[in-house]
């Protein structure tokens, strides 16, 4: 079956470079191409809001493309990220969440947190996540509505 994603945006703070770059090898051999926002270097002192930032920017600038952010805990990368409005960030400990994630709430970002996945599970999870497709149910098209409603509600202030 073709792919209907091609490429990922991929970045990471400090805590989450190491499986960034697990995975990106993971990503490659799948047949995906990767635009890694960064982290460029490991940066003990760097701050996973600039991440969120970088990646939201460039995926709701590029329709079809899908991203993942990683940090420690996947909860400080994950509410960055959905202060952008456009972008859908759910972090997934399961193969199983990732699947709901994408069909139910069609996230366009995976979230992890490499402090409590190994390097196989955010493989699993991941590559769970990117083939898993939205299944437009009226519910879930209804909720995802109520979700772009609230992006415009926090934009007009």
């Amino acid at each position: 079956m073709e792919k209907s994603i091609k490429t990922v945006i991929i970045g990471a703070d400090h805590r989450g470079f190491k499986l960034k770059d697990e995975l990106k090898r993971s990503l490659s051999e799948w047949g995906y191409l990767i635009d890694d926002v960064g982290a460029p270097t490991y940066n003990p002192d760097d701050d996973h809001p600039d991440y969120a930032k970088a990646l939201g920017r460039r995926l709701v600038t590029s329709p079809g493309m899908m991203g993942v952010l990683i940090c420690g805990s996947g909860v400080g990368i994950a509410v960055a990220a959905n202060k952008i409005p456009g972008i859908r960030a759910g972090m997934c400990v399961t193969p199983d969440q990732a699947r709901s994630a994408r069909q139910d709430s069609n996230t366009n970002v995976l979230v992890l947190a490499s402090d409590y996945l190994t390097a196989q599970q955010a493989r699993r999870i991941t590559k769970t996540w990117l083939e898993t497709e939205f299944v437009p149910k009226e519910k879930y098209v209804r909720r995802l509505r109520k979700i772009e409603q609230l992006e415009k509600m926090v934009n007009r202030r």
